[in-house]
């Protein structure tokens, strides 16, 4: 079966950048499952997955662009240290920000006096990244699946992904 919209792919990954820097890896870990389609991977990433099939092993080299986007300065202000009340501010923090255009990871990058700055773009932002993927498994989504727009495991999701109660099946339990 090849791999195709809706369809569920389980892959083991490595991703570096152009230095040949290990960014991160399940290769000694448990692999990861998706479905395509579902906004989940990058888009260079699964575009290059498409067509491939269980047991292909390949190497893709995915430009910012097609990956999490170029760097917007504009995404980056100082804000007053005032803000992070009781805490103990230091450079490389991650905070949950409420913008204009909704909740936002940012990441302390500086610290200037009494300002803080902050940065609202992904931190792999502006990187072109290199993946080796090795597919492990393809199979149709249920349409469960499908509805919440994430793979369920053969014992449950195991994950409160905000659903309701009422919308799962007893294969989904919370």
């Amino acid at each position: 079966m090849n791999i195709a919209k809706n369809k569920v792919v389980k892959m083991h990954y490595s991703v570096m950048d152009k230095d040949q820097n290990s960014i991160d890896s399940s290769f000694d870990n448990d692999p990861l499952e998706m479905i395509i389609g579902s906004g989940f991977l990058i888009p260079g990433l699964e575009k290059a997955l498409l067509d491939k099939t269980i047991g292909d092993k390949f190497t893709v080299e995915v430009a910012a662009i097609d990956g999490y986007g170029e760097r917007h300065e504009g995404l980056m202000q100082a804000v007053p240290m005032s803000m992070f009340e009781g805490i103990d501010v230091e450079i490389g923090m991650q905070f949950r920000a409420t913008t204009d255009q909704g909740e936002q990871s940012v990441t302390v990058i500086e610290i200037q006096g009494d300002d803080v700055v902050i940065d609202g773009n992904h931190p792999l932002s502006g990187i072109d990244l290199t993946f080796d993927v090795e597919v492990l498994e393809v199979r149709d989504a249920t349409e469960e699946e499908l509805q919440h727009g994430h793979v369920h495991g053969a014992g449950g999701c195991g994950h409160d992904h905000g659903h309701d109660h009422h919308e799962h099946d007893e294969n989904c339990n919370h």
